[in-house]
């Protein structure tokens, strides 16, 4: 039954990130919508998992608010778009301390490469506007990796 769990929450996640990635790909919009469902979800997801108010909630409300911070910074400097700072800030709340820096670091190799491809593609392309970026892609990217290593265990009652 456990297991059952944990995999209908990586079902559910996968969906969210996959629908995300791909508004951002087509539109360059992640609904707030689609972000609430993302964080929303993870709320459902820590009471199911059995997860402590302090230090595993507490943490991960601590970090999610941090992350949001950082990147709308960069929303600030005009680096990425609003749907994806709440798209960080919705995904961070389902994340473990130890899988943090590894998602951002695998987050921000794909939204490198991502970059570095439409910049290729835009030297080619001199009559266009510069290309936002779809960094929700590489968000999504980072949670499939995460999801890959472990972030849906349930913890032992």
């Amino acid at each position: 039954m456990i297991t059952d769990a944990s995999d209908i929450f990586a079902a559910v996640l996968s969906v969210l990130l996959l629908m995300a990635a791909w508004t951002d790909l087509r539109s360059r919009i992640i609904s707030n919508e689609l972000n609430a469902v993302i964080a929303l979800l993870a709320i459902v997801w820590w009471f199911v998992g059995g997860y402590p108010l302090w230090p595993d909630i507490g943490l991960r409300v601590i970090l999610a608010f941090g992350l949001f911070a950082v990147f709308a910074t960069l929303f600030a400097l005009r680096i990425m778009g609003g749907g994806d700072v709440k798209m960080m800030g919705a995904f961070a709340l389902w994340l473990p301390m130890p899988l943090v820096l590894p998602m951002l670091f695998v987050t921000a190799i794909a939204g490198g490469l991502i970059a570095g491809f439409l910049a290729i593609r835009a030297r080619f392309r001199p009559n266009e506007a510069p290309p936002e970026v779809p960094y929700g892609i590489a968000i999504a990217l980072g949670g499939f990796w995460v999801m890959a290593n472990g972030l849906l265990t349930i913890r032992a009652a």
